[in-house]
């Protein structure tokens, strides 16, 4: 590796020792770049991988509130601003038991390229908590978006930083976080949070738009390579929240066959093909186990997870799509795929497979479609949504969907068109990386020592 490169790893190795998912964000796209950075020589003297690595502002605070059963509560809120580069700051919230100060990170990092690649203006962010909203009432999630908000309120705003949705936030938490901000501040800003409900600001599209921007890349990405398509084959895919079912509906629009599904606990297999509105029944409406599938299709399977392995990937398919959270796709998964012969890997979860499984996909041909290109259409549709408030106007859905797949597609030859021009060939994993690289350094250029 450039011995520049490897300086600027190594010391983000020293100073995040304990934080293994920023270490292995950054080594991912480190480690992609040396093409780039081996024809600029001047980045070193301007220190610009160090200060791109390095968040512009890191936000921690307390979150306490009260139970249900007036028991006081404290949980740790977070807000990484990581760059502003290209717009202001921009990425989802999210509340999970999981959350640390690394995983904020590394999800900010991958935001700033993503955001870049969708040639929206807009720069890179992400936050959240280790509240965990399941089993939580209605009321008690409430009070916590409250007391979180009462927080953030003062880092954020429509032209400074614009949360959206992640993980354990969904329309539901987003209407208490903007109620509470728009009681403190006492003024209407739709654009300061993104992924509204209809009903005060948000937009049509978006809750669709994570799942139907990954198959739109995975329909470019199959049809680049021998004129494939997402019509015939077998689809499998992890998760069963708000990316996974609309790739999976998505999927089925365009003829695949979806015959798998997960949750935290297990997966379904249904060879006949996935009931996607019993999905959405038991996770949207009734919120509950992937395993109740069997109540209504009593011929399929559930798989039940006996370790961090998850059993979907040892079922055959074409086309994988891990879509529930980092690194749930090891080396020993990726194995057994291309044992069982898949053609395409695309992330719609960010950072789905490890840096091991990722590398092993590529040498044995695999096409993978990397997330922070892959799963850039929700980011996407917000800054949509961020156009509309602006306009105090509303685009309708098919206006939203034209837009989205636009971007996609143009995300999908951006990503092409840097794996080729670096000799590459189909390693889309590289080829995003240095698109976005490429957009960020230039900017980072322009602005001086900042």
């Amino acid at each position: 590796m450039n011995n520049y490169l490897e300086k600027v790893l190594a010391e983000v190795k020293e100073k995040n020792y304990n934080e293994p998912e920023f270490i292995q964000a950054v080594d991912e796209v480190l480690t992609t770049l040396e093409p780039v950075v081996n024809r600029h020589p001047e980045y070193e003297r301007i220190a610009l991988l160090e200060r791109m690595v390095e968040p512009e502002r890191l936000i921690t605070f307390r979150v306490p509130y009260v139970n249900d059963k007036g028991q006081t509560i404290v949980h740790r809120g977070y807000r990484v601003q990581f760059s502003s580069l290209i717009g202001p700051y921009k990425g989802g919230l999210r509340f999970h038991e999981s959350v640390n100060q690394s995983i904020m990170k590394f999800l900010g990092f991958e935001q700033i390229f993503k955001n870049a690649l969708t040639g929206l203006p807009i720069g890179g962010g992400k936050g959240g908590s280790d509240f965990d909203p399941k089993g939580k009432s209605d009321d008690e999630i409430m009070r916590f978006c409250q007391s979180f908000m009462t927080e953030l309120q003062r880092h954020i705003g429509q032209d400074i930083d614009v949360p959206a949705g992640d993980i354990g936030v969904g329309e539901r938490e987003i209407g208490f976080l903007f109620g509470q901000y728009k009681r403190i501040r006492d003024a209407y800003e739709g654009g300061v949070l993104t992924g509204k409900g209809l009903s005060y600001g948000g937009s049509l599209a978006r809750k669709e738009a994570t799942g139907y921007g990954l198959i739109y890349f995975m329909r470019e990405m199959l049809d680049a390579n021998a004129n494939q398509s997402l019509s015939g084959k077998t689809v499998t895919i992890s998760g069963a929240g708000n990316v996974a079912i609309y790739a999976c509906e998505k999927a089925q629009n365009y003829g695949a066959n979806v015959v798998a599904m997960s949750d935290s606990k297990g997966c379904i297999y249904d060879k006949n093909g996935i009931d996607l509105e019993l999905i959405k029944q038991i996770k949207e409406v009734e919120r509950g186990r992937i395993s109740d599938y069997l109540k209504k299709h009593p011929d399929a399977q559930y798989i039940e997870r006996q370790s961090e392995d998850s059993p979907i990937w040892d079922i055959k398919t074409d086309i994988a799509l891990p879509c529930a959270t980092q690194n749930e796709l090891n080396l020993n998964s990726a194995k057994k795929l291309v044992e069982n012969g898949v053609i395409a890997v695309g992330e719609g979860a960010n950072m789905p497979c490890t840096k091991e499984a990722t590398e092993y996909l590529l040498e044995k041909g695999v096409l993978v479609a990397p997330a922070k290109a892959a799963n850039a259409g929700g980011v996407a549709t917000s800054a949509i949504e961020m156009s509309q408030n602006s306009m105090r106007y509303y685009l309708t859905f098919d206006e939203v969907d034209a837009k989205l797949n636009n971007i996609m597609v143009n995300i999908f030859k951006s990503c092409q068109a840097a794996a080729e021009q670096y000799g590459l060939g189909n390693n889309y994993v590289a080829g995003a990386n240095i698109a976005a690289f490429r957009k960020l350094a230039k900017a980072m250029r322009a602005q001086g020592i900042v």
